[in-house]
């Protein structure tokens, strides 16, 4: 068995591999390229094809991660980085990663805790669909936000908010107005922009909305309902809260019970 450490940069990784013994076997960068990447777990696996790697979580994890699972990595162990220290290195934090994988080697491999390691859940390909999903939503709410006060600040610039056919704001005859409203010339060139961008975001919002309920329905084999089904039963949760509640749950038996209720709840 090897024991992988990876520091992950987004053009290169620095890798540190130790054997059973706890000897350093091999300490070098490899380059992100892709054939680069290859050649290297080729490498790898020609030494030993039974391996356990460690690596910090970034924004840029899932290639890497995909890449360990090809090659049959025994164990990922994903962890929160540490703060930096004054004498930061990328082969100096290699070097760290590996002292603490072969260290607690035993324990990690069969899933116990490790005190002092912060390990990361290493969410599903459905459950980092979702997550992104329901982010570009969240995403693309705000930009509608964005639009509409700019829109409610020309209005108020010269004080139309009295003339506004409509109590509520978001209405086919108010967007009627807008369009008619008289405005001085920059303020009509910024005001049709921004009820074209208005009319985007909503198109937008719909494509989305329609992918939620759809993945929201999904059912697991064997299961009457999905998680996203189940927290939908609570008064006020619509399928884009339910599936973006599920989809950063995960799997509840993860959590010890005494933790359930703080992790859901904050």
């Amino acid at each position: 068995m090897l024991y992988l450490a990876i520091d992950q940069h987004a053009k290169q990784i620095t890798v540190c591999v130790r054997n059973e013994g706890g000897d350093t076997v091999l300490r070098r960068q490899v380059s992100t390229r892709p054939e680069k990447i290859q050649a290297f777990f080729q490498q790898l696996t020609e030494m030993d094809s039974q391996f356990m790697a460690i690596l910090e979580v970034c924004g840029f994890n899932d290639w890497l991660i995909e890449y360990l699972r090809k090659w049959n990595c025994q164990e990922i162990v994903l962890i929160h980085p540490e703060k930096p220290g004054k004498r930061k290195t990328d082969r100096r934090d290699a070097q760290k990663l590996a002292d603490l994988l072969w260290l607690n080697r035993e324990r990690l491999a069969e899933g116990q805790t490790v005190h002092g390691l912060r390990r990361v859940y290493m969410v599903s390909q459905k459950e980092r669909e979702d997550r992104q999903l329901t982010s570009l939503r969240k995403t693309l709410g705000q930009r509608r936000t964005r639009t509409l006060n700019k829109i409610h600040r020309i209005i108020n610039r010269h004080n139309l908010i009295w003339n506004y056919p409509t109590k509520t704001f978001q209405t086919q005859a108010g967007r009627r107005w807008l369009e008619k409203v008289k405005l001085p010339q920059i303020d009509r060139l910024e005001m049709n922009m921004l009820l074209e961008e208005w009319k985007t975001w909503d198109e937008q919002i719909v494509q989305v909305d329609e992918q939620i309920v759809e993945r929201a329905r999904q059912v697991e084999p064997g299961k009457t309902l999905s998680a996203t089904q189940i927290l939908m039963t609570a008064p006020g949760v619509s399928h884009y809260s339910g599936l973006t509640l599920a989809s950063r749950i995960g799997p509840i038996e993860r959590f010890p019970a005494r933790e359930v209720s703080r992790t859901i709840l904050g």
